[in-house]
C-alpha cells in the first residue's frame, strides 16, 4: 500500500527492506512509545524512504531511535529548547527543522504530524495524516 502511494506520488523515492519486529520492538524499548497504525503499517514494507540523493522522506527505524534519544538526552537542549519527550520525530527537512508525532500521556493519540522549528522552538501542525504528510513534503504543499 505505502509503496505504491508514495510511487504513484514520485518514482524518485526508493525503498529498503521491511523493518524487522526486532527494529520496531527497539523504538519502543528505547523512547517508551508505540508507534502510530500507519507508520507501523510503513515499517512493515519498507524500513524508511529515500530520494534520489539517499535522503530520507520517512527515517529508518534506527534513525528513529537515534535522532529522538538525542534530542530528548541532549544537555545543551535543555535550556535553550522546551522538553522534545511529547514528540516523536520520524522526518526532517533537511536544514534542521524535524516532523513528528505528538505524545500524550504516554502514546500517540492522533494521526496529526507536526513540525518543530530549531530556529525558535516552536511546535507547529502541518499535516492530519502521514499520507498527507507525504503528498505535501513530496508535492510542495509542505514547506518550512
Amino acid at each position: 500500500m505505502w509503496k505504491d502511494y508514495i510511487g504513484a506520488i514520485s518514482i524518485e523515492h526508493s525503498f529498503t527492506q521491511p523493518a524487522s519486529i526486532g527494529e520496531i520492538a527497539q523504538i519502543k524499548k528505547k523512547l517508551n512509545v508505540e508507534l502510530p497504525k500507519k507508520l507501523l503499517e510503513l515499517y512493515s514494507e519498507t524500513n524508511g524512504v529515500f530520494d534520489s540523493f539517499n535522503c530520507p522522506l520517512i527515517w529508518s527505524t534506527s534513525q528513529i531511535v537515534e535522532d529522538n534519544s538525542f534530542f530528548r538526552n541532549f544537555k545543551d537542549y535543555k535550556d535553550i529548547y522546551m522538553p522534545f519527550d511529547h514528540l516523536l520525530f520520524f522526518s526532517d527537512n533537511g536544514c534542521g527543522d524535524l516532523f513528528g508525532y505528538r505524545i500524550l500521556s504516554g502514546s500517540i493519540q492522533t494521526e496529526d504530524i507536526y513540525v518543530w522549528n530549531h530556529e525558535d522552538d516552536s511546535r507547529t501542525w502541518v499535516a492530519p495524516s502521514l499520507e498527507l504528510f507525504i503528498k505535501g513534503w513530496i508535492t510542495g504543499e509542505i514547506t518550512t
